[in-house]
């Protein structure tokens, strides 16, 4: 299966020939980028989509060709509204799709935010951590009762993951002087040991869990961050591209980005892709804390995939959100 396809295979690629009708599949953050090309593919494959987003106006006109395309190929698409940093808005949605207790064969947590300014979310979180972290621990925890047996969580990571392991003793920045990087890579190694602690929690009732880094592409998540600093993070990684003699990096188009997540949930092998890093369309393998950021195109940090250190970030997420799961 990973060598079928790769980085620049799109989700009509991934799914050429995969009839999902009567799947259904819940996913994060459908207001743009990822999370709509998600959905469209999904839903226009014939599956039943719900898309939960905190901008219902904006999401409404995101996802208008998810609902021609679904409409066109037996899918369907439907929305919720869905406040990541905000634990009384995601309950209140996990309640409602509790009480409607339509099971899920896929869980793709997609939304999130990047590099934002310092701040805090509505609970008071460091808004990075708080978003992408804490707000789909509490929500998928509190449906997971809702995934089928046999189905997958998928969770949203990122290569920036390799910019910091989570800081168990100081996850709000409170002690420690806030870079936006730091923050966002603390976040984005938290989806990783989400997956990684969720998948051991739950694979004996036959749900896989895993997280997906779906490449370098350019949408709204990037918008809190300066281009030049953009350009010079590109401009290191081609000198060290360049010196391995490999070609310069390219962004992902859109559909090339939610690939991944596509493939890893409806696609690969569930054994495969369970309690894993994948990239590209294929399991990622981890690289050595030693190797620096810009030296590696590809391949997940230890500590990201560590159980222990999965066990902890759980342990410290109960506390947080006063909630044990």
């Amino acid at each position: 299966m990973r060598d079928v396809f790769g980085g620049t295979s799109t989700t009509e690629d991934v799914l050429s020939g995969v009839n999902l009708h009567g799947k259904r599949v819940l996913v994060t953050g459908v207001s743009a980028g990822l999370g709509v090309e998600t959905a469209r593919s999904l839903a226009g494959h014939g599956a039943h989509v719900v898309g939960a987003a905190r901008d219902l106006t904006k999401a409404e006109a995101a996802t208008a060709q998810v609902r021609k395309d679904a409409a066109a190929n037996g899918g369907s698409f439907e929305m919720v509204a869905l406040d990541l940093a905000s634990l009384a808005s995601v309950r209140d949605c996990a309640d409602k799709l509790l009480k409607k207790g339509e099971l899920f064969d896929v869980i793709i947590a997609n939304a999130g935010v990047m590099a934002t300014p310092f701040g805090h979310t509505t609970d008071g979180f460091e808004t990075q951590f708080g978003t992408n972290h804490l707000g789909h621990f509490v929500f998928v925890n509190r449906i997971a009762s809702l995934i089928r047996t046999g189905g997958r969580l998928i969770s949203l990571s990122s290569s920036g993951h390799r910019y910091s392991n989570v800081d168990l003793q100081d996850p709000n920045f409170e002690r420690t002087p806030y870079e936006p990087f730091v923050a966002y890579g603390r976040s984005k190694t938290a989806n990783i040991l989400f997956a990684v602690a969720f998948d051991g929690r739950h694979r004996k009732r036959g749900v896989r869990a895993a997280a997906v880094h779906p490449g370098g592409i350019q949408t709204e998540l990037g918008r809190h961050i300066d281009q030049s600093r953009i350009q010079a993070i590109i401009d290191q990684m081609n000198q060290q591209l360049a010196t391995e003699g490999k070609a310069p990096f390219q962004w992902k188009s859109i559909p090339q980005g939610a690939a991944t997540s596509v493939w890893a949930g409806v696609v690969a092998p569930a054994k495969e892709i369970g309690g894993r890093y994948c990239e590209n369309c294929h399991v990622g393998n981890v690289v050595p804390d030693d190797v620096t950021i810009s030296a590696i195109s590809e391949g997940v940090r230890g500590y990201a995939l560590d159980p222990k250190n999965a066990e902890a970030l759980w342990k410290k997420s109960e506390e947080l959100v006063e909630e044990s799961f």
